[in-house]
């Protein structure tokens, strides 16, 4: 029975490569950007460019949850990786961390865009 540990490893390097070959985390729809289950994507003013972080947290990472990245995600293209105050990793594009609005009930929603004057809209 040599066969089933063999195949077994196998099987599990398969997904482990697989699970490398992602494509952009976030897309274009409506002329926007949005994470894979159609929510509308936004950028923080206060959030500089390039910096490899995001200043929304605690309260503000509650009303502008993180676009999520798994713990080995890397740079594709425009989209690259912070690594946020709590050790979590979030996806940035262009440079600047991108966030979800927690009233967007449902895909196409896209009532965060200009709140507070700091949050806008990410645009492909």
């Amino acid at each position: 029975m040599v066969r089933k540990p063999i195949l077994s490893i196998l099987g599990t390097a398969a997904l482990a490569l697989a699970g490398h070959a992602y494509a952009a985390p976030g897309m274009a729809s409506n002329g926007v950007l949005v994470g894979d289950k159609g929510m509308t994507l936004y950028t923080f003013d206060k959030d500089a460019a390039n910096t490899g972080k995001s200043v929304c947290n605690g309260d503000c990472a509650t009303k502008w949850p993180p676009f999520a990245a798994p713990a080995n995600a890397q740079a594709d293209g425009a989209w690259t990786v912070v690594t946020r105050d709590d050790g979590s990793k979030q996806w940035a594009y262009q440079g600047k961390p991108v966030y979800y609005w927690f009233q967007d009930a449902k895909p196409g929603d896209k009532t965060g865009d200009g709140v507070v004057g700091s949050w806008h809209i990410v645009k492909p």
